[in-house]
């Protein structure tokens, strides 16, 4: 999870100021939080808490969507979104935007399958984006996570994306004098995002081609570094100079669903040998 929030945070003051260029400062001291980061942490929460059947997935999806985002009216929520994050009776509204697939990574960390990551990253896309293509990006997001995860190499994850989600017939170079913000659905960034993942040489250097690209940069490097940090892993120093970016509760939150996660998944290989 703390791949995908590093990458929003890195993306954050590129958002609407977009820098087509791989060339700057990663993590400065203009940089912030936004929803997504905000979004990643609840749903991380609620997928540490979840029973092992998934059943109470999406109930707690919403809950702790709505206690941890409430307290972060300005953090750069859309209006649909914000509407059902306040209401008292909040139900899906149809959307195919990004924002199911940036608050996805921890389904990926948590998943004892392929199939229970894809089950998961549906649940939780679906409490608000249950259009049909949110919940494709959600899952190809996840998915890519648990093949990273788990070994696979660059060139079967893109085999598999491929195959299941999203053709990709584009390089960067190729859409970064044209790319811009306003592509927030997720049928026109997460092939973006992924491309960013796949050009990549490391952790840091997919942030940096996702946000060198432009358009909704915060969102597609939060996207793919879920992913990075998958296949990667994340160095230390910028792990740790992210977490000075979150408020106290945030962090708390994080490092805590991270511990469980991680305490839930060393159960679960312990069942199967």
């Amino acid at each position: 999870m703390i791949g995908a929030i590093i990458g929003d945070i890195a993306g954050s003051r590129f958002e609407f100021h977009n820098i087509k260029t791989k060339d700057f400062e990663f993590l400065a001291d203009d940089c912030y939080f936004t929803d997504d980061t905000v979004m990643t942490i609840a749903v991380a929460k609620a997928v540490s808490l979840c029973a092992p059947d998934r059943s109470d997935l999406a109930e707690l999806t919403i809950r702790c969507m709505q206690e941890i985002g409430r307290h972060y009216p300005g953090c750069g929520y859309g209006g649909r979104f914000i509407r059902w994050m306040f209401g008292d009776d909040p139900q899906p509204y149809n959307s195919c935007g990004n924002g199911s697939a940036m608050r996805v990574s921890a389904c990926g960390f948590a998943a004892r399958s392929l199939q229970d990551a894809l089950d998961m990253a549906e649940i939780t896309a679906s409490v608000t984006h249950n259009h049909p293509e949110g919940i494709k990006g959600a899952q190809a997001a996840a998915a890519a996570i648990w093949l990273a995860r788990n070994g696979k190499s660059m060139k079967e994850i893109r085999a598999y994306i491929e195959e299941n989600f999203y053709p990709i017939d584009f390089t960067l170079e190729q859409i970064r004098p044209t790319y811009i913000h306003g592509a927030e659905t997720c049928q026109a960034s997460m092939p973006q995002a992924l491309e960013g993942f796949f050009e990549s040489t490391g952790y840091e250097d997919t942030i940096r081609n996702c946000i060198s690209i432009g358009g909704d940069c915060d969102t597609t490097s939060a996207i793919a570094g879920g992913i990075a940090q998958a296949y990667y892993g994340v160095p230390a120093d910028l792990r740790n100079r992210a977490l000075t970016y979150l408020t106290p509760e945030l962090r708390d939150t994080l490092l805590a669903a991270e511990q469980r996660i991680g305490i839930l998944r060393k159960k679960s290989c312990l069942r199967r040998l």
